[in-house]
């Protein structure tokens, strides 16, 4: 009988050799682990702990000797001082005592002789402890000169209980100081341990790696290969294509594989033209099957009939698709046009509703005649605005406002012709008597025009609004306002005059508020500003935030001193590096005058 080398006993082979080699390394390394976790624990559980408590000694001793010095100034016997003290001397230290004892009978050397010195040196610190404590065992003891110079004696530097504390501390200095060089040579012994483990695994681990190198070329020759090449010739005839020599043959399983697969090759070639007639496209030619059983040369015919097939159905498809998508296009090109138509209709509208708007605006003639030193910087958010700026002179004063409507765009700009309409109604009925008044007869009049009171309403349109009367002969200025504040600069400072905390809208659940008039006597030299919201809530900076009023007060300030003229060009500049890429969020208007 012949031996054969099988897959399974080559196999069996390699893995053995590799196990063998692991176990080696596993055995070691379990071994130095060992080692190391008892050594570890050894410096965990006595070297460790004794370096620790004998610190907790130093620091009791140090304790005692600072509560010691207070027991002759104060005579109670129930003071928290004393009662600590006498907890140390009667529990804590002889606990410590203890848990010293049975960490240093774990460990060999002169260190426990030098304990026994200590605790022979505590024992006397403590007897001084007594012996000043045996002064002053009465009340009275501690009105006596005698003990007070005795007790003085005892504790001054120098003193008996000062030199026996020193050499404790530098008996334990020395002690711990033994400790820690035994538990850094712990430390230094496992690390070398360690590090001699590191290299004989690194070596034990190369061997092992070299061994397993050998072993998969080994592998790779004698079952790797031929399984590859196998492969190879399987993939290929699943891509239809043939091998162009035979594999060769083994004696092992691979083999017998092989020898099968050199058949089937032979079988299939005999198909293997008729199968490239179909692929490029001949549905005309003939093939005739091996046989009955020839599932494949069925299979080839079958294909032939789907395969032609399908070409006509996928031609008919393509001409029915070409021609929708040409009609597609063309509703689209006709969808696109009557777009742009609209949009066109649309942007000459709201052009044209910018000339209206920009029609009910004071002229720049009428503004300067009014208000001779003064500025008006107005930036619409779109094409119209939902802002706009006032000015007219009645019963010797000059009226001027901010106004800020709901909505901005186009809903904004009707809002905005309301609030024209009836801020000039309300100033003609009020005869100009003041700002308060004509703000409350613009809100009964915007209320009455959107219809805000009637049952059933769901109007929500309004308007802020900052209104300033000035009398330039007197000097005399009235303010009030819905929401919108008026700004005072004053001697490098800004006052700011609040407004109402309601807008121009009776919509506040019928509620009929009135407006505040607010008189205040100007100076020669004063600015007065009233503005909407849209400057201090503009996005911007490094971080995107918005400019909020306390950074709009400190640029009003900071451009005081220049002409109104070049303040307003200064608010523009601002806006436009504090926006960045930013889009403008609402319609922006700030007014200035000055006196």
């Amino acid at each position: 009988m012949n031996f054969r080398f099988t897959i399974g006993r080559k196999i069996g082979f390699g893995f053995g050799i590799l196990i063998i080699l692991t176990l080696i390394i596993f055995t070691i390394t379990h071994f130095r682990l060992q080692e190391s976790r008892t050594l570890n624990d050894r410096i965990n559980s006595v070297y460790s702990p004794t370096t620790a408590s004998l610190q907790e000694l130093r620091f009791m001793i140090l304790e005692s000797t600072s509560l010691i010095a207070k027991w002759p100034s104060e005579p109670k016997s129930d003071e928290p001082f004393k009662i600590r003290l006498n907890h140390i001397m009667d529990e804590d230290y002889p606990a410590l005592k203890l848990r010293l004892q049975s960490l240093f009978d774990e460990q060999v050397g002169p260190e426990k002789d030098s304990l026994e010195v200590i605790y022979e040196d505590i024992n006397a610190l403590f007897s001084s402890y007594q012996e000043l404590k045996d002064i002053f065992n009465s009340f009275e003891s501690y009105g006596d000169l005698q003990n007070n110079f005795l007790a003085d004696y005892l504790l001054a530097e120098g003193g008996d209980i000062d030199i026996k504390s020193r050499k404790l501390q530098n008996e334990l200095d020395n002690l711990i100081s033994l400790q820690r060089k035994q538990l850094k040579s712990q430390i230094d012994f496992m690390t070398s341990s360690f590090q001699s483990l590191q290299n004989l695994v690194k070596y034990l681990g190369l061997f092992l790696v070299l061994g397993g190198v050998a072993i998969a070329i080994y592998t790779t020759r004698s079952i790797v290969k031929p399984i590859q090449n196998l492969r190879e010739v399987l993939v290929r005839l699943g891509k239809g294509v043939f091998p162009k020599r035979k594999i060769k043959e083994g004696n092992d399983e691979i083999g017998d594989m092989i020898q099968a697969m050199n058949n089937v090759v032979e079988g299939l070639k005999r198909t293997k033209d008729f199968a490239n007639e179909v692929g490029v496209g001949n549905f005309d030619s003939v093939y005739t099957p091996l046989s009955n059983s020839d599932q494949l040369g069925h299979a080839l015919l079958k294909m032939r009939e789907d395969l032609a097939e399908n070409e006509r159905m996928l031609e008919e498809k393509v001409r029915l698709r070409t021609a929708e998508v040409v009609q597609q296009k063309e509703e689209i090109e006709q969808q696109k046009l009557q777009i742009e138509e609209y949009y066109a209709q649309v942007t000459d509208s709201i052009n044209y509703a910018k000339r209206i708007q920009d029609a009910i605006l004071p002229p720049e003639r009428l503004t300067k005649e009014l208000l001779p030193n003064s500025f008006i910087l107005f930036k619409p958010k779109d094409i119209v605005s939902g802002d706009f700026y006032w000015v007219e002179k009645a019963n010797n004063k000059v009226f001027f406002a901010a106004v800020d409507c709901t909505g901005h765009g186009v809903p904004g700009a009707f809002m905005s012709i309301v609030g024209h309409s009836n801020l000039k109604n309300a100033l003609h009925k009020t005869n100009g008597s003041s700002p308060a008044m004509v703000l409350d007869e613009l809100n009964r009049g915007v209320s009455e025009t959107l219809h805000q009171k009637e049952e059933g309403s769901s109007s929500k349109d309004g308007m802020d609004i900052a209104c300033c009367a000035l009398n330039y002969e007197t000097l005399e200025l009235e303010y009030a306002g819905a929401f919108n504040p008026l700004y005072l600069l004053r001697d490098g400072e800004i006052e700011q005059i609040k407004a109402n905390k309601f807008p121009i809208g009776s919509f506040l659940d019928g509620r009929d508020d009135q407006f505040t008039n607010n008189k205040i006597q100007l100076q020669m030299g004063d600015v007065l500003y009233v503005f909407s919201d849209g400057y201090a809530d503009q996005f911007g900076g490094a971080k995107a935030k918005k400019m909020m009023y306390r950074r709009f007060r400190d640029l009003l300030i900071s451009i005081q001193h220049l002409s109104m003229d070049e303040q307003c060009k200064e608010l523009d500049n601002f806006l436009l590096s504090w926006m960045g890429d930013e889009e403008q969020v609402d319609d922006i208007i700030v007014m200035g005058v000055k006196v």
